[in-house]
């Protein structure tokens, strides 16, 4: 039996009804975490396997969770290694930290054999960020259990501003190489961030939420990346944009782009769309980079991707 994990309640953001956490065991022993919130309607439509970004735990997600559900489906939430309240790698649990991409992908696959009998089928992976390049990168590489996959934002490839990608690379395995891994790739950052100044959501009141959660459990929260999370990240994309196996994809594949994208690169996204036979490319106007907890109005054209998808799919 599994052993039970605990969800984070707020205020603002309470457990769905019905929803329960546990731990399950991926590579290397790590414990992971994740959450299975049952489809609330009598005959499930599927179910949506959701893939938080970077810094994002499970809580992030309770309100995605209940607009999937109102939709007829059973949702499935992890954290990733490194973050929420999974297995952190480094003493000091703040840095956001990652050693490459294959342990990511093998907990994946622990995560689906974890919870595959209690899934109303189909599934749909549904990643945003750091989330949608890992959701990518499985099918990429032969994740043959998904009927389709909608990304939010994600980073199929990373915003260097005045950085070469080929020196950002070399610069970071040159790093890791020398045992720097594990430091910060930046220092400082100057006046903490405010809503005033984010560049995540327009929402005041979801920018808030998600802050109140990690107020609440610090053990939730995750600082800067460090140089093997940025080479972690450079070695995902590199796959994406130059491997064999984007052009292999067979299932339906939306990428969704944030109009008001300071995060990622929106233009190596596209090329990376390009590249997949099967990707259809949403443009999200007015939206900055966490398209999910963007203000209602602003959410619309990602919300009717997904109906246009599911409808295909259930």
């Amino acid at each position: 039996m599994a052993e039970p994990a605990p969800l984070i309640a707020t205020p603002a953001a309470p457990v769905p009804t019905g929803g329960a956490a546990e731990w399950f065991v991926g590579a290397g022993g790590a414990r992971l975490r994740a959450a299975l919130f049952p489809a609330t309607a009598p005959s499930p439509r599927g179910t949506v396997v959701v893939h938080p970004g970077r810094t994002e735990p499970i809580e992030k997600y309770f309100e995605v969770v209940e607009t999937l559900r109102a939709r007829g489906f059973a949702v499935l939430v992890h954290d990733w290694r490194g973050q929420g309240l999974s297995h952190r790698m480094l003493p000091d649990r703040l840095p956001g930290h990652a050693v490459g991409y294959a342990d990511f992908l093998s907990d994946h696959d622990a995560l689906l054999k974890s919870f595959a009998e209690r899934l109303p089928t189909p599934w749909i992976s549904l990643g945003h960020s750091m989330g949608g390049c890992l959701a990518m990168l499985t099918l990429a590489t032969g994740e043959a259990r998904y009927a389709g996959a909608i990304l939010s934002a994600p980073m199929l490839s990373l915003a260097l501003p005045g950085t070469p990608m080929a020196a950002a690379r070399v610069l970071a395995a040159s790093q890791r190489a020398l045992g720097r891994g594990g430091l910060f790739a930046r220092t400082g950052g100057g006046e903490p961030e405010v809503f005033e100044t984010n560049i995540l959501t327009h929402d005041p009141r979801r920018y808030a939420r998600n802050n109140g959660q990690v107020t609440a459990c610090p053990d939730l929260a995750l600082g800067g990346p460090t140089w093997g999370w940025l080479d972690f990240a450079l070695s995902a994309t590199q796959v994406l944009r130059r491997g064999p196996g984007v052009p292999r994809i067979t299932v339906p594949t939306v990428i969704a782009l944030a109009g008001e994208e300071k995060l990622v690169d929106n233009t190596g996204g596209r090329r990376v769309a390009a590249r997949c036979p099967t990707a259809t490319v949403v443009e999200v106007p007015g939206a900055y980079h966490e398209i999910l907890q963007e203000l209602d109005a602003l959410q619309v054209p990602f919300w009717k991707a997904f109906d246009a998808l599911a409808g295909k799919l259930t």
